[in-house]
């Protein structure tokens, strides 16, 4: 399987003309029917070799985090962070192996944060905070180092996490604003995604890629706290947050078709799916709301995937042009 960032390769080293990549891209999306873009490629698995490495990765982190952890539960950490690293130079940097690239990564970062969590005791402000500035440090040397897409989001969340604690640590009444705090983070991250977005319109590069995972890790930093204000995760639907929850998730909808990323959707869907099927079963369809919800929400879907390039080109086209200027062309 080749990305488009190997053709884009393929074309600095002089093995095709940047014309005739163009052609082959224009030519494969009018027999799609589609726009690059609209697809939100990235690279996960070339082959099922991949998942083949990824299951023996599996296995031996596992054990050495399992025979380690008798010794001591921050050695069992170090350690598969020291393993990760090592196999990283051999499937990353030497194969290019994309999906045991994302497995190394998290297996790396998280085991960092868990070492150092475990090195000063049960999880606390104190303990939280500097496992997330170790886990961002570790992620800023991974990134330097191999460049894997989803470090840059895997860092950012490993920040977010020092930043929260260390406030809370400092200002220990700040907690009553966890949820606040979430949302002001999740921003954050969308803004950085944002930037990486806006560096490669056309997402024929690895910048998109890095885009796709900070959008994922924002959606939930944004979404669960607006959700949770609403009283959605307590169970508290009533038909004023029914009608909050649909315009959210429609307001939601309309950002993810103009930054033609479908993170927040997908993110706020099971709000939605829990909120809709609740009301329904609070007014006499219990054990059959799910199934009306079901439907309508996956038809609503499916008839949004099906027309997406039209009405992005709608929607995107009655914007200023200063935003038309910072998201992917809607022609």
């Amino acid at each position: 399987m080749y990305t488009d960032e190997d053709l884009e390769n393929a074309v600095k080293k002089g093995i095709f003309s940047a014309d005739s990549v163009d052609q082959f891209r224009n030519d494969y999306l009018e027999r799609r029917n589609t726009h690059t873009a609209d697809e939100e490629n990235f690279r996960l698995v070339a082959s099922f070799n991949d998942i083949f490495v990824v299951i023996a990765i599996g296995l031996l982190l596992l054990s050495l985090g399992w025979v380690t952890y008798a010794i001591d539960s921050a050695l069992s950490g170090f350690v598969v962070a020291a393993a990760s690293w090592a196999l990283a130079e051999f499937f990353v940097l030497n194969r290019k192996m994309a999906l045991p690239a994302i497995a190394l990564l998290v297996a790396f970062v998280g085991s960092v944060f868990a070492a150092v969590v475990a090195l000063f005791g049960l999880p606390s402000e104190n303990s939280l905070m500097l496992a997330g500035l170790a886990a961002s440090i570790s992620a800023w040397l991974h990134w330097r180092r191999f460049k894997v897409p989803i470090t840059v989001a895997a860092g950012a969340a490993a920040l977010v996490v020092f930043v929260l604690s260390l406030i809370i640590s400092a200002v220990p009444g700040s907690k009553d604003f966890l949820v606040f705090m979430l949302f002001i983070g999740g921003m954050a991250v969308f803004t950085l995604a944002m930037y990486w977005d806006a560096s490669d319109l056309k997402r024929i590069s690895g910048k998109s890629d890095v885009a796709f995972w900070l959008h994922l890790t924002a959606a939930p930093l944004i979404v669960h706290p607006v959700f949770s204000v609403l009283g959605v995760l307590e169970g508290n639907e009533s038909i004023v947050s029914l009608v909050s929850i649909i315009l959210l998730y429609l307001i939601l909808t309309f950002i993810s078709v103009v930054i033609d990323r479908r993170a927040f959707m997908a993110s706020a869907l099971i709000y939605v799916l829990v909120a809709l099927t609740d009301l329904l079963d609070d007014y006499g369809l219990a054990g059959d709301g799910f199934a009306y919800v079901g439907v309508l929400i996956g038809f609503s879907l499916l008839l949004l995937s099906g027309f997406w390039h039209k009405a992005r080109f709608q929607l995107v086209r009655l914007l200023p042009a200063s935003i038309q200027s910072r998201v992917p062309g809607a022609l």
